[in-house]
């Protein structure tokens, strides 16, 4: 197979998972991984290595469109509301994580200073908000930061994800679409999404009503993975 030849099996691959892992193309196409990333450097560009995963340079294109800071008060009312009803369903000694995102900033903020709770996030904007709380204990993962989501990502978050049990996860969304699934703006977050789910007893996502119906390029989850959607209108 000659190299324009595994990069267009890589290229359909990517259609149908969105990203891969290095050693997972490797072993698709039965080359080294320093193969895949000679043929990737020496390619037309459509492909990147980004975080020890392929994805189409469409992929980065769009997760360059996101900006943090104009999320912010992108639906700011919509977002607390959504918020609001998280809130409900925490209850007193709760272990929770709280994905990173604009939404989930408020149920930070709406979290009462005196109860007594563990929470793990993996965000700046939202720990700066939690490490004010007297009656909670946080813990914050670490990695590389990200300053497209102001959060962290790496092998040493999922390390640290795998040594915790949580009853309840919390976890925001750039698109939910009921036949392609939940998906989101950057792929670095969607390794600590799909592993916090995996730790977690029970599983919300959060999400305003601008998110329903929209398709981004980070396939994470799919409806079926969460107990409720829970959104400013249910």
């Amino acid at each position: 197979m000659t190299p324009a030849e595994r990069l267009h099996k890589l290229e359909q691959a990517l259609q149908q998972a969105g990203s891969l892992r290095l050693r997972d193309a490797a072993a698709l196409l039965g080359v080294s991984e320093m193969t895949v990333r000679r043929d990737l450097a020496r390619g037309d560009g459509k492909l990147s290595y980004l975080g020890g995963h392929i994805v189409s340079a469409q992929s980065l294109q769009g997760g360059a469109h996101y900006s943090l800071a104009q999320e912010k008060d992108h639906f700011a009312q919509a977002k607390k509301r959504a918020s609001q009803k998280a809130l409900a369903l925490i209850h007193e000694h709760d272990v929770i994580f709280i994905d990173c995102g604009t939404t989930l900033v408020h149920l930070a903020r709406l979290i009462p200073d005196d109860l007594a709770l563990t929470v793990v996030c993996y965000s700046l904007n939202t720990a700066e908000i939690l490490k004010h709380k007297r009656a909670l204990r946080l813990i914050v993962l670490g990695g590389t930061y990200m300053p497209s989501s102001d959060s962290f990502s790496g092998q040493e978050a999922l390390g640290a994800l795998d040594q915790i049990s949580f009853d309840t996860a919390f976890i925001s969304a750039g698109g939910v679409d009921e036949q392609t699934g939940i998906s989101c703006w950057n792929l670095h977050e969607k390794d600590i999404k799909r592993r916090a789910m995996q730790r977690a007893k029970r599983r919300y996502l959060v999400v305003d009503s601008s998110k329903l119906g929209v398709r981004r390029h980070i396939h994470f989850a799919d409806v079926n993975q969460f107990d409720a959607v829970l959104t400013e209108q249910s």
